[in-house]
């Protein structure tokens, strides 16, 4: 039995990410803001969630496929943006990518990646998605729209919960930056995790890698991190939300919505669909957990409407339940990189995990396909 073998879950990988990552890099990725009321509330609402199998069904070839503007995805699964993943192992953004598309299971790029919008579609042949953080300077957020239209980037998917960043008080405490500007508390953490220390130098620091350049500084310093996270735009509105759709001509989805107002307004604004997120408990700690905000933005926007969730999904059932109540498709983040201290087989553990865990629940069940999944299975 190989090493991986021994991973049944992806608790099992988030233990591993605890033994092999230092502390502060740890809990930056397994944290939340504040007092961490929402990140918690993001798995104790899933957790309450209770089904109601019926029986006497065949279930001998359950259909984990779902529909996306028209189109038959294998697995209803996305990954999520996520920035900085290269702390947790130099090429992780790629390793998390390349295992997800081998799954035709589409992989979204996070303007705050540690890899390029070029490099990443250089390095991968599957179904890629752009994620824009708005910043203040619009020709800046030009260039980015851009670039992704230019590789070939499917979707875009215009993140609005992010007015000024969460205040990370683990991380505030931390002192955890991209670049890593590292203190002697950081050197201590490295010699006590040698193989994470090596990776990391033999990779190089992680860099914020599609927003080199912003704002004129092209240095691959502590500058950069700091002047982007005081350029996001705060003022950030309806018209200007109007200005990016005339710019992609693709599907657009809008990220942090939990409002069902909003989504409605966003859906008649051009948004070909909502990605129901509190950004992971990682911005307004107290905000409502994504799954309990689902059921409204589904009976506001009708049944044609796509609807994407995050946030606090760590296993199939979790899927199965998110489409219960109404999303068209689950996204993960933490749970694959929490793989991706593995590298990309342990990315692969992790998905398939996932994945196996959404057939069995559907036999368990009684549902012979994923897209029978209704809220009459809710106890």
């Amino acid at each position: 039995m190989g090493a991986l073998d021994r991973h049944v879950s992806v608790e099992d990988f988030r233990r591993l990410a605890r033994r092999r990552l230092p502390k502060s890099v740890f809990e930056f990725i397994d944290g939340g803001a504040g007092q961490e009321l929402t990140l918690n509330a993001n798995r104790s609402d899933f957790e309450k969630i209770r089904l109601l199998p019926r029986v006497l069904i065949d279930v001998s070839h359950p259909n984990v496929s779902t529909t996306l503007w028209s189109e038959t995805l294998p697995t209803p699964l996305v990954i999520s943006p996520m920035g900085s993943c290269a702390l947790v192992r130099p090429g992780a953004d790629i390793a998390i990518a390349r295992a997800a598309t081998a799954r035709s299971i589409p992989y979204t790029l996070s303007t705050m990646a540690t890899a390029s919008i070029e490099g990443m579609a250089r390095a991968v042949q599957g179904p890629l998605w752009f994620q824009l953080y708005v910043l203040k300077d619009f020709d800046f957020n030009r260039q980015l729209v851009r670039r992704a239209e230019e590789f070939g980037y499917s979707t875009l998917v215009v993140t609005v919960d992010l007015q000024a960043g969460g205040k990370r008080e683990k991380d505030l405490r931390n002192g955890i930056s991209i670049p890593l500007r590292p203190s002697a508390r950081h050197l201590w953490e490295g010699m006590l995790h040698p193989g994470w220390s090596l990776r990391l130098l033999r990779g190089g620091l992680p860099q914020f890698e599609n927003v080199r350049g912003y704002l004129g500084d092209n240095s691959a310093g502590l500058t950069i991190a700091a002047r982007v996270g005081g350029s996001l735009h705060a003022g950030f509105d309806w018209d200007d939300f109007r200005q990016i759709r005339d710019w992609w001509k693709g599907r657009l989805l809008v990220k942090g919505l939990l409002h069902p107002g909003d989504a409605s307004r966003l859906v008649a604004a051009g948004a070909d669909g909502i990605w129901v997120s509190n950004h992971g408990g990682r911005q307004l700690d107290g905000a409502v957990s994504s799954i309990d905000a689902l059921p409204a933005i589904r009976q506001a926007l009708g049944a044609q409407i796509p609807i994407l969730i995050d946030s606090g999904i760590r296993t199939g059932t979790d899927i199965v339940k998110a489409k219960a109540r109404g999303a068209t498709v689950a996204a993960i983040g933490r749970a694959a990189l929490f793989g991706a201290v593995a590298g990309e087989p342990g990315v692969a553990k992790a998905l398939d995990i996932i994945l196996d865990e959404v057939v069995t629940c559907l036999r368990l069940c009684g549902i012979p396909r994923f897209q029978e999944a209704g809220s009459e299975m809710i106890a």
